[in-house]
């Protein structure tokens, strides 16, 4: 099993010192059965009055930075550890796992708890579930395994990535039409996708890793971005349609919600002329170490 080290540094600079509001800082992966965090630090520039951490409403742990000095630079650097476990997507997939062409539906103790999951955010004229039916066969069932992997691997081959730094993510029917996008852009597609045929699904936020050195993969920086769909018996599989991951391999999840400006890695206030404000540098190096080969070291610059 890889072990991540994933060091994440951001650098605000100033023309000259200003005063900075709350800051929150969700760097730090999630805990469960296939990630655990082995070791976690946290430095802040300059000294703050308070740095605290909570579990916030998703889940995710927040650091939460008050200061009470002014300054021309603040400076967040994040060093984690963890124990990465790679593992099957499907192994527990039952016959009962199908999609026909009525709208999915789970059980009902299942579907009370999914419903904020299978609600669509965004709108359409049909544009999205047109775009999603086209992976489930015209006749009998499909396996939902078959359809959303199809629909990952799909988005992978037929979608152009393009960086773009600021911004929310694109509403799904412009990423249809353009047919090109940034992580956060795919990951909203597939999420409204999946729902669009009564399916629970996430937007997730975290990091994604080379597990060696020939094997590259895309969207890495400031933070990477993908769909968690949930499966009756599999429970929450990872989807990610930029690199046609299926599964949990090389991706390390921070924050899973149900919309994405739950996931903002790092938001805050600072007062002070607008003409004040240089610019944000961000940097990003994963480094893997397994039993079985070296360490391959993957560095990214910043995007999603």
């Amino acid at each position: 099993m890889p072990v991540v080290s994933i060091r994440h540094l951001t650098l605000y600079r100033y023309r000259s010192p200003v005063a900075f509001g709350e800051h929150r800082v969700m760097y730090r992966p999630l805990e469960s059965f296939d990630q655990r965090v082995l070791s976690a630090r946290l430095e802040v520039g300059p000294e703050p009055s308070l740095l605290s951490h909570v579990h916030e409403v998703t889940g995710a742990a927040v650091a939460v930075v008050r200061f009470d000095a002014r300054a021309d630079r603040l400076r967040f650097e994040s060093e984690v550890i963890l124990d990465h476990t790679p593992r099957p997507a499907f192994d527990l997939e039952s016959e009962h796992s199908t999609l026909g062409a009525e709208r999915f539906a789970y059980g009902p103790d299942e579907a009370a708890d999914l419903a904020l999951s299978i609600a669509r955010r965004h709108p359409d004229a049909g544009e999205v579930e047109a775009w999603a039916r086209q992976f489930v066969r015209p006749r009998g069932h499909t396996p939902l395994s078959a359809v959303l992997s199809d629909m990952t691997h799909a988005i992978r081959e037929g979608f152009a990535y393009a960086l773009r730094l600021d911004g929310p993510p694109q509403t799904p029917t412009l990423t249809l039409a353009r047919r090109t996008g940034t992580c956060r852009d795919f990951a909203v597609l597939m999420v409204e996708a999946a729902r669009s045929l009564g399916l629970a699904a996430r937007f997730t936020s975290g990091y994604v890793y080379s597990g060696s050195q020939k094997a590259g993969r895309t969207g890495g920086g400031h933070s990477h971005a993908w769909a968690r769909i949930y499966l009756p018996d599999c429970g929450w599989i990872d989807f990610d349609p930029t690199n046609g991951i299926v599964g949990n391999q090389d991706l390390v999840r921070v924050a899973e919600v149900i919309h994405p400006r739950a996931a903002l890695p790092l938001h805050g206030s600072w007062s002070g002329r607008a003409s004040d404000f240089l610019g944000m540098d961000v940097d990003v190096d994963i480094s893997v170490t397994a039993a079985t080969q070296p360490a391959a070291v993957l560095r990214v610059a910043h995007g999603q």
